[in-house]
Formats: C-alpha cells, structure tokens, sequence
C-alpha cells in the first residue's frame, strides 16, 4: 500500500494531529507544509518530511501529487480555505469547529456537495475513551432510554488558551460557547440520538474583561503556553481584543424530546468536563475522562447517594494526545480518504453542533431569548448520511 500523501495547512497548537498522520510507511506522509507565519513554518519544517514549505495555501493546492489536506488555521478561515480545498479537488480534514455561523457551514457542506470532494470534519471527542464507553453504556440499554444530558465544563487555562490570542475576538469565532463547546455539543448530540432545534442561553465576560490588554501587533507574551498563571485575575498581556463570554450556560431541546444544558467557565482552578446523562432506568457519569478514569452507573434505588454506585466502567487506556483520540480520528480519516463510506465523526454533526453554538450565543447576547436552530436542507443531510454519495437513477446507491 502506498503512503498518502498530505497537506498541512496551518501549524499551531494542533500540530500534533499532523504529527499523527506522519506515518511515512505504514499509510500516510506529509509531504507539503503551509504557514502564512514563517518563522512557523521553518521550525515546524524539521518534523517532517515535506517537500513544499509555503506561505500561501493555493501554491500546497496546486500540486498534483496530493491526496488530502489537513485544515488547522483559525476559525474565521475555515469557509474560505475549506471550499478552496474541495474546488481543487482535494479531500480535506477540517479542525472544528466547521465554521463560525450557520450560514458558513452550510456553504461548506454544499461545496462538498457540487464538487463531489470528500469532507471530514475532526470532532475528535468521539474517538476519545470515555466519550465512546459512556456511548457504549447507553447503547447497552444500562440506564434505559435517554432523558437529559447535562455537562460542566471547568476550563483552567482559560486565560492562558482563549484570552491572550486570536480566541477572545468575536468576529474570529462568534463565541467560546461555539469555539470551545463545539465538541462538547457534538458529544451531547451522540449520547442522545438527537440534534437541537431550540436553545437558549445566558452568559457574561465575568473576569477577562478588565485586564490589562497588549497593544494590537504586540507578540504574545513569551513563555505562552508553559508558564501558566494562577489566579487569573492576575493575567496581563491579554489580546487587545476581548469581548467574548468567559462564563455561559445554555439550554437545550433536541428533535427527540431529549432536554439538556451546558455550562462552561475560563477561570476554575481544575480543567475537567463532567457529564451526567439520566435515562428512564438509571444514570451515568464521569469522573475524569482520562484513562483509569471512571464513568459510574446508578440504576437501582430510590435511595440516597451512594458514591460506589452499581456498577463502575473504568475507561480504556489509550495511547497518543487528546486521550488517544487524535491517532484515532486520523486513522478514520485515512481510510475514508482511500475507501470513502460513513465514518463516526459527520459534517451534518459538524454542523448541527456549529448551529446550536451559535444560536445559542445569539440568545445570551440578546438577554436569554430563546431561538430556533435553522433546519439543514434534507438534501444535504442525505448526502452526507449516504457517505457523500449521490443516489443512484433509482433511488439506490
């Protein structure tokens, strides 16, 4: 079998999914590297072993000897590049979320749609160990029909990863209760069986929005990234623009009854999401989501809590960052580029989690109103449902 060969388009915090899909011999190369930053660029270079080192993303989309793209550059670039991509005719991994509004996503999806191009959107949280054991459990029938899904997000490097770059600018990334809840909202959509169609929201910039900020074209302090800093209200050097929300909450109905809520916050002192998903017979939840973590069922009582539960699920060891989920989602990513078919991870999920992120910040902008999700063209949906394949002159595949 002959390696892949592909492109890399952006080299920031989640090079190390580019790492993984380095595999010269056993599948896969990446042979072309883009960054419009080349002091980026001539570092990343040496982990690699391409061939093309550019500035400008459409001189990687002209080489012929490409099979697919990997797209990990800041949210507000992801149509442009994206739908560049698929009209050249390269498959693309795209990094989630899959856009910044609706209207974008769509345009995405629809571009992959006319071009006949295979899209991958990487919501890796569904290769994650204790994301497919809590799905597993569900699945098993163990807390009997789903109900309710709630999760808490405490995110302590907040300050660190969203307020000192890029992130903290609304018009990069609408909100963080889009950017940073993407894969969180997508996991919601998974346990339950169902996308949303109404929300709404409250939020705040509770803490961020008073600190000393750079000046814009200032670097980013040196030290971002390793040294991190506690507590956040001693952040300096923030990015001179910081107007989205560091602490929201949203409410949510799915298409098939199924209620839940998110709640996410930048300045806790621990990093860790808890989900807790309620079903006609029982309930889950997670205690950490790395491995030896647990997820603990209670599905007997009435009682009072227990905290040995009824059953204990340890959650699989895993090998490589993100919890092994990110040497996961590129192995489905390889072979859906060579074979095609329907794959864990979806662009209408993509899509669905993209929508409810941003009607959900629409709503806590405008002081909690409730809001519709729009509908995904059922022609789309069938696409994409079908494996991105059109029917066939019957009906058929």
């Amino acid at each position: 079998m002959n390696d892949l060969r592909i492109g890399v388009i952006g080299l920031g915090l989640r090079t190390s999914l580019a790492l993984a899909a380095h595999r010269p011999g056993e599948g896969s190369v990446v042979a072309a590297l883009c960054d419009s930053d080349p002091a980026v660029l001539k570092r990343q270079a040496g982990r690699f072993e391409a061939d093309l080192l550019t500035e400008h993303h459409r001189e990687l989309l002209g080489r012929d000897d490409l099979d697919a793209v990997v797209v990990m550059t800041p949210d507000d670039t992801h149509e442009r590049i994206a739908i560049d991509c698929l009209e050249a005719g390269k498959a693309v991994y795209l990094e989630k979320p899959l856009a910044i509004t609706v209207e974008s996503a769509d345009r995405i999806l629809r571009a992959a749609r006319r071009t006949g191009t295979r899209l991958y959107v990487g919501h890796n949280m569904r290769h994650m160990g204790v994301v497919r054991l809590m799905r597993d459990i569900i699945r098993k029938g163990v807390i009997g029909e789903p109900k309710t899904v709630w999760v808490r997000h405490f995110v302590s490097y907040g300050g660190d990863y969203y307020f000192k770059d890029w992130h903290a600018d609304r018009a990069r990334t609408t909100g963080l209760l889009l950017q940073k809840a993407a894969h969180d909202l997508d996991v919601i959509h998974w346990l339950a069986g169902g996308y949303t169609t109404r929300v709404n929201a409250f939020g705040d910039l509770m803490l961020y929005g008073d600190l000393p900020r750079r000046d814009p074209g200032t670097p980013r302090p040196d030290g971002w990234l390793q040294d991190y800093t506690w507590p956040p209200s001693g952040h300096r050097d923030l990015h001179h623009v910081v107007d989205v929300e560091d602490v929201s909450v949203m409410n949510m109905r799915l298409d098939n009854g199924v209620i839940a809520a998110y709640q996410q916050c930048h300045f806790t002192p621990d990093y860790v999401r808890n989900y807790t998903v309620i079903g006609t017979e029982g309930r889950l939840e997670n205690f950490g989501d790395g491995p030896g973590d647990t997820v603990k069922v209670w599905n007997t009582g009435p009682t009072g809590y227990r905290d040995d539960a009824d059953i204990t699920y340890k959650v699989p060891a895993a090998h490589g960052s993100h919890g092994g989920a990110d040497p996961e989602i590129v192995t489905e990513f390889l072979r859906f580029v060579r074979d095609g078919g329907v794959t864990d991870t979806s662009p209408v999920a993509a899509r669905m989690s993209v929508a409810a992120g941003y009607m959900a910040t629409m709503s806590l902008r405008n002081g909690g109103m409730p809001y519709d999700v729009p509908d995904l063209d059922p022609g789309l949906a069938a696409y994409f449902d079908r494996g991105q394949v059109e029917p066939g002159p019957a009906g058929g595949q």
